[in-house]
């Protein structure tokens, strides 16, 4: 749809790619509407163990919305309804992948880089890292579920602080406040993240599948658990071939061989 959305596809591991650097990987509309097509196509794909999701030239992650475009795509408030309709599907997909996602955070994370990456199971970051979100720099409102997200990964006051100062904040910052799950020398993210996930492809799928569902329902409100389906997953796993694949490989002494079934 658009060479600023680059996807790959290698063994296990799937990438999405924004892709474009001279702006710091600021996205448009169509930047997003083609990411909802690649999660989709990716999360339909049943080799696809692990997403990572990364921005092009080393220097960004996501550094938000291309404010180029706002006089065309979020002039009016037809446009804004339209635009914010598109970000929030990208966000839930995100979300809601079935397997695991990374957001690999090279550089600047801002507004929607920070949302993003707030959507994926793992944030890795450089230590010359900056995240913020300037919506009260730019008079945006931000709307429930978008904040509902960070407080669920940073707390109630780190928060506030996030949004009431607009200010950017450095990757020590972001790791004390629980924003990403590590930080490593810069020149390493690209590495720590391929071995993560190839860690992470290399175990029972349905395992950590059910893992990362069961996580999401304990942050639900109690009445909107369903804990049938979490009983149902764990039993599926141990009903699987790659339970007996799992004992074996242990008493044999040698890696698993994990099939997803």
């Amino acid at each position: 749809m658009t060479d600023k959305i680059l996807t790959e596809h290698s063994g296990d591991i799937a990438r999405i790619i924004f892709n474009q650097p001279e702006k710091r990987n600021a996205v448009s509309l169509e930047m997003w509407e083609a990411v909802e097509v690649a999660a989709a196509r990716f999360a339909a794909d049943d080799t696809v163990r692990i997403l990572i999701l990364s921005g092009a030239g080393g220097k960004a992650f996501v550094s938000g919305a291309d404010v180029s475009k706002f006089e065309t795509e979020r002039a009016s408030s037809e446009a804004v309804a339209n635009y914010n309709a598109t970000t929030k599907r990208v966000y839930d997909m995100i979300e809601e992948f079935p397997k695991p996602t990374i957001a690999q955070i090279d550089g600047f994370c801002i507004g929607g880089g920070v949302a993003l990456s707030l959507s994926c199971d793992l944030r890795v970051c450089g230590e010359g890292s900056q995240f913020a979100v300037p919506a009260a720099k730019l008079g945006l409102g931000y709307g429930y579920e978008g904040l509902n997200r960070l407080v669920k990964i940073v707390g109630p006051a780190f928060a506030k602080e996030i949004f009431f100062t607009a200010r950017r904040f450095d990757a020590d910052e972001a790791r004390v406040m629980g924003l990403v799950n590590r930080v490593v020398p810069d020149a390493k993210v690209g590495d720590v993240v391929q071995e993560t996930a190839e860690m992470i492809a290399a175990n029972a799928p349905m395992t950590v599948e059910s893992a990362k569902y069961i996580v999401a329902q304990t942050v639900m409100n109690e009445s909107e658990r369903n804990l049938d389906e979490c009983a149902a997953r764990v039993k599926a796993c141990f009903e699987s071939a790659d339970y007996i694949e799992g004992r074996r490989a242990f008493l044999e002494k040698r890696k698993a061989n994990f099939v997803g079934a």
